[in-house]
């Protein structure tokens, strides 16, 4: 436990190191430390801080990486084919302006955590103080050629930029640097892929990806091979059949206008079973409870402790990607869903806002949302503000809400002072230790549609069904069993005294 500790100060150190020697710079660097950044904090109930669930171990990962007399300089290769290979050696980048040195701080302890889940080894990190990015190299040409130096030093494989790039400026640094260079958003893309699980993740996320590369398709090296056309285009074909043939960049942008054609549709025929679920929960008027927050700040695990659902739990960023749903019942008997849906992070690519759509409608459909916020995370306010946005792109700023800040038991008193101060009546959960657990129930039971309409029934002996559903959408307050059928007292949603009209007892009011 002292050396989780340890390698948590280490990585406080290494950050304020950078954003020291940035302040007294235009630009400096420092060398990262190895140990685990602090962004990835523990929750108590972590399968394997070295394991990213159905994928190799990372030390496994790392020594199929490495690829014996592989150069690190670009290759004549496309983008589709250079992004077969795993994140290896990197050096992360970053800007930030007067007055936002906090900021910087935050962002680059969550890159850093999220090239480790990518499964990166992070070496070094240049950090500039500028007000905008320089529109055509990010850095400027004099930085960029320091960043030249850092790479050739550490030996580097590939650099990451903590905000999106365009293409004009990727492929300027690249040419600078002559290492890979991507931005946030394919680090993110890229965790995405690894963690997808179900067919419809996968699918969701490859389109993503794809809709994020086609802009971004270059040929690298001076060549640019021709497939068919010409004299190789056809030995024999004749006249008519020769001409410029494809360069390679042509036929990756036609393969991927042709795959994401095949995903959308791949995509759209999920939809029906997707609705055909959600449809007959509707059906059932079963009340949904959508659990929802930043990436690691626990959700899968407080599914477990509510459920006992058995989730994969990880101390990784998106370690869920599909929404599981789980049923449970309040304390009076009312029965309700519980869905752990696809963890936020800060500007969150639209690609994947809009891909996992699908997912997130469990979100708009819910009528409660529980909010989960890492409380001893050291920026709260931000993770608030992101999962908030999110929350209301996908149309589900109305549902009530419910901020629980789980963790608790890493926040000291000073720390929940601050928590308080965002959100007076936020709730402070652990799922590792059970504190405020009841509390958020009773918080739910108390938010979820309540029945309220009185009726009496006399269900037959053969529709146990009814019986059975009262059980899931009412409160039963009396059942007498007589020759005719099951005499029930029960309280059901006004939504609800329909279904139920051909049973209502005569001379039942």
């Amino acid at each position: 436990m002292t050396e989780v500790k340890a390698e948590d100060a280490n990585d406080d150190d290494v950050i304020e190191r950078i954003l020291s020697s940035a302040s007294q710079r235009p630009a400096g660097y420092t060398i990262f430390s190895s140990g685990r950044a602090q962004a990835l904090q523990s929750d108590g109930a972590v399968v394997s801080v070295d394991s990213d669930g159905d994928q190799l171990d990372r030390d496994d990962r790392e020594a199929l990486r490495r690829v014996a007399g592989l150069s690190t300089e670009l290759e004549d290769v496309t983008e589709v084919e250079y992004r077969q290979l795993r994140l290896e050696q990197v050096v992360l980048i970053g800007i930030y302006s007067q007055g936002n040195a906090q900021e910087a701080e935050n962002s680059m302890r969550e890159l850093f955590a999220l090239a480790e889940t990518a499964g990166a080894v992070v070496l070094d990190g240049l950090l500039q103080k500028r007000a905008t990015p320089d529109p055509s190299t990010y850095f400027g040409k004099g930085k960029a050629q320091e960043l030249r130096g850092v790479v050739a030093a550490v030996g580097a494989d590939t650099v990451i930029v903590d905000g999106e790039l365009a293409p004009s400026q990727r492929r300027a640094l690249e040419d600078v640097i002559n290492v890979k260079v991507i931005d946030r958003t394919a680090v993110i893309l890229d965790i995405f892929s690894q963690h997808a699980k179900s067919r419809e993740g996968k699918a969701q996320v490859e389109l993503a990806q794809l809709e994020y590369l086609l802009p971004r398709l270059r040929g690298w090296g001076e060549s640019m091979s021709r497939q068919a056309g010409g004299q190789v285009g056809g030995a024999g074909a004749g006249m008519g059949s020769r001409g410029p043939g494809e360069t390679k960049i042509e036929l990756d942008r036609r393969h991927i206008h042709t795959r994401m054609s095949k995903l959308r549709k791949q995509i759209k025929e999920f939809k029906p079973a997707r609705e055909t679920k959600r449809a007959n929960r509707n059906r059932f008027e079963v009340s949904s409870v959508a659990i929802t927050g930043y990436t690691n700040a626990g959700k899968s695990s407080l599914l477990n402790r509510i459920t006992s659902a058995g989730v994969l739990v990880e101390n990784a960023l998106f370690a869920t990607l599909d929404a599981t749903v789980r049923k449970t019942v309040t304390a009076d008997g009312r029965g309700y869903t519980l869905v752990d849906t696809v963890g936020f992070v800060r500007n969150l690519p639209h690609q994947l806002v809009e891909a996992f759509r699908s997912t997130l409608e469990e979100v708009a459909e819910s009528d409660v949302i529980v909010h989960v916020v890492d409380a001893s995370h050291p920026d709260p306010a931000s993770q608030l503000a992101t999962v908030r946005d999110v929350i209301g792109e996908v149309g589900a700023r109305d549902i009530p809400e419910i901020v629980a800040f789980n963790k608790a038991d890493l926040a000291d008193e000073d720390q929940r002072m601050l928590l308080r101060g965002l959100q007076p009546d936020g709730i402070f959960v652990s799922a590792r230790s059970g504190e405020g657990v009841e509390e958020l129930l009773r918080r739910i039971e108390e938010l979820l549609p309540a029945p309220s309409v009185e009726v009496e029934l006399l269900v037959p002996y053969d529709r146990g069904d009814i019986v059975a559903s009262l059980h899931g959408r009412g409160i039963i307050t009396s059942t007498d069993y007589e020759e005719a059928g099951t005499r029930v007292h029960a309280l059901v949603r006004e939504q609800d005294v329909a279904t139920y009209s051909e049973f209502v007892a005569a001379g039942a009011s």
